[in-house]
C-alpha cells in the first residue's frame, strides 16, 4: 500500500513519498502551491501564486547526473522561476513503484522579492523513456513551454521515446556525453524526421562552438571582405582526440559553413591518427579542401576543436585567417625591468601575447574607471571634502591574469594580400551547462541554422 510522508509546515516546503502515486505528488505539489498563495498575502488581499515561466524535464540514468540536474535546474532558477522535474532510472525501486521528493525554496537573487522554484524528483524502475509521457505529464504546468533535457543518450528511434516527445516543446541534448558518440550522432541528425514539427531541438556541444562561428563570421562582416567567402580554398581544424566520435564537433562547424554557402560534398576519407580528408564542391565547380587532424592540447577534452585556418584567394588577393584556443606562449626572462611597466614586468615571445593584451585592456580599463570616480572615492574612505585632498591618477600595475589553464582565450591572426598581419585577442563566455541551458531555451531550441548544420555534419560524419 502506498505510504506518503505528510507535507511538513510551511517553512520548510519538503515533501517525501516512497511507494506512492504521480496522483499523490501532484496533491502534494498542488497543495504546495495553496499554502505559498495564502502565506505570501495579508488577510484582505487575495492570493498569489506562484510564478513559472517554464517546466523542465531532465532525465537522468546515475546518481551524478541526477545531481547534476539539480545544481543546473536550481542555477537556472535564480533568474527563471520554474518547474524542474528530475526523473531517475533507480534500480532499487520496485516495477510499477514512484519514490518522490518535492522542494520548494524560494531563491534570493538579490532583489526584494525571490524568486520561485519547484523541484520534483522521481524514482523509477527501468528506462525511464518506458514511462516517461505518463509519469510527468499530469504534472505540467499549463500556458509554459515544456522542455525536455536528456543528460545522457536518448534511446533514439525508440516508440517510448516518441511518445515523450510529443508531450515537450523542445529536447535538448548534449552530443559530447553520448555513448557510442558516432551512431548516436546520426540517430541525432535522423530523429527530426520523426517528431512532430512544433519540437524544438537544442545541442549544448552546439551552443559550445559559438565562439567559434562568431569568429570566423566576424572576419567576413565586412563588406570589402565578403568577396572572400567564394575564394575560399582550404579549411584545417585542429582538434582533440583521435576516435571518430571526436570529430563530431568539428563536422558540425564544417556543416555551417557548407550548408551556408551551398557547398556539396564530393568525397571524404579517414586516415591514421585522427587525420581526415574531404572535398566540397562550390559554385562554378570551385573545389573547396578541407582536412581535420587529431592535435594532442592541455586544458582541451577529447573533441574539442583547437584551431581552424581558413585559406583563400579573391581578385587576386591572397587571404588568411587562423583561430587558435589556448594559444602557446613562450615567456623569456628579462635581465632589466627598468620602470614598472605592463611589458617589463610581464615578458611575452612566441606568436602569443593574448593574455598580456586582455590583463592590459583591463589595466587601463580600471584605472580610467578609478579616475573617473576619484571624488566620490576618496571623499568616501577619507571622508574629506569632495574636491579636498585630490588623489594622483592611479597606478595599476597589471598582474597576471591569464593561469596555467588559458583554455578560455582565442587569438585570431589574420593576414590580407602583403598587409601586416592584424591580431584580434577575445576571451570565450562561460561554457557551464547552466548558462549553455538558458542560451539555447531563450531561443526556444527552434533553431534553423544548427538545423543545416547537424544535417551537412551527419553526411560528412557517414561519409567517413
Amino acid at each position: 500500500m502506498a505510504q506518503a510522508v505528510n507535507p511538513p509546515p510551511m517553512e520548510t516546503l519538503d515533501w517525501k513519498g516512497q511507494g506512492v502515486t504521480i496522483a499523490q505528488v501532484l496533491d502534494a505539489l498542488t497543495e504546495f502551491r495553496h499554502r505559498f498563495a495564502r502565506a505570501m498575502v495579508a488577510d484582505d488581499d487575495h492570493p498569489h501564486p506562484r510564478n513559472c515561466v517554464m517546466t523542465l524535464i531532465a532525465v537522468a540514468a546515475t546518481e551524478a547526473e541526477e545531481k547534476k540536474a539539480e545544481r543546473e535546474s536550481t542555477a537556472i532558477a535564480v533568474h527563471h522561476p520554474s518547474l524542474a522535474i528530475v526523473v531517475r532510472d533507480q534500480a532499487d525501486v520496485k516495477a510499477g513503484r514512484i519514490d518522490a521528493w518535492i522542494a520548494a525554496p524560494e531563491i534570493a537573487d538579490g532583489s526584494a522579492s525571490p524568486m520561485h522554484y519547484e523541484l520534483v524528483k522521481l524514482h523509477v524502475h527501468g528506462a525511464a523513456a518506458t514511462h516517461l509521457a505518463a509519469l510527468v505529464d499530469p504534472l505540467l504546468v499549463s500556458g509554459v513551454p515544456t522542455y525536455l533535457w536528456w543528460l545522457g543518450t536518448p534511446p533514439f528511434g525508440s516508440n517510448e521515446l516518441r511518445d515523450a516527445l510529443q508531450i515537450a516543446d523542445a529536447v535538448v541534448v548534449d552530443s559530447a556525453r553520448f555513448t557510442r558518440p558516432y551512431h548516436s550522432f546520426l540517430a541525432l541528425a535522423g530523429m527530426s524526421a520523426h517528431v512532430h514539427k512544433r519540437l524544438g531541438l537544442a545541442d549544448l556541444q552546439w551552443a559550445r562552438l559559438d565562439p567559434w562561428r562568431e569568429t570566423i563570421a566576424q572576419f567576413f562582416a565586412p563588406v570589402a571582405r565578403r568577396a572572400y567567402l567564394s575564394g575560399i580554398n582550404e579549411i584545417g581544424i585542429d582538434y582533440a582526440g583521435e576516435g571518430r566520435g571526436n570529430r563530431i564537433p568539428s563536422s558540425v562547424l564544417i556543416g555551417w559553413i557548407a550548408s551556408a554557402l551551398g557547398w556539396k560534398l564530393k568525397r571524404a576519407a579517414g586516415g591514421m591518427g585522427g587525420v581526415v580528408s574531404a572535398q566540397y564542391e562550390a559554385e562554378r565547380w570551385r573545389t573547396v579542401e578541407v582536412a581535420f587532424r587529431s592535435v594532442p592540447k592541455a586544458g582541451l577534452v577529447e573533441g574539442e576543436i583547437g584551431a581552424v585556418r581558413i585559406v583563400g584567394t579573391s581578385r587576386g588577393i591572397t587571404f588568411k585567417v587562423s583561430i587558435a584556443r589556448a594559444p602557446e606562449r613562450v615567456r623569456h626572462a628579462s635581465p632589466d625591468l627598468g620602470p614598472l611597466s605592463f611589458r617589463s614586468l610581464h615578458p611575452t615571445g612566441g606568436e602569443d601575447e593574448a593574455g598580456m593584451e586582455i590583463a592590459q585592456r583591463r589595466a587601463i580599463q580600471h584605472r580610467e574607471m578609478t579616475f573617473q570616480n576619484r571624488d566620490s572615492l576618496h571623499h568616501t574612505a577619507t571622508g574629506d571634502a569632495p574636491g579636498d585632498s585630490v588623489p594622483p591618477r592611479p597606478t595599476v600595475i597589471a598582474r597576471e591574469r591569464r593561469g596555467a589553464d588559458n583554455s578560455m582565450v582565442l587569438l585570431t591572426l589574420i593576414d590580407i594580400g602583403g598587409a601586416d598581419t592584424l591580431r584580434h585577442v577575445q576571451r570565450i563566455e562561460s561554457t557551464q551547462d547552466a548558462a549553455l541551458l538558458v542560451q539555447v531555451l531563450a531561443l526556444g531550441a527552434h533553431d534553423a541554422v544548427y538545423g543545416r548544420s547537424l544535417a551537412s555534419g551527419a553526411e560528412l560524419m557517414q561519409a567517413l
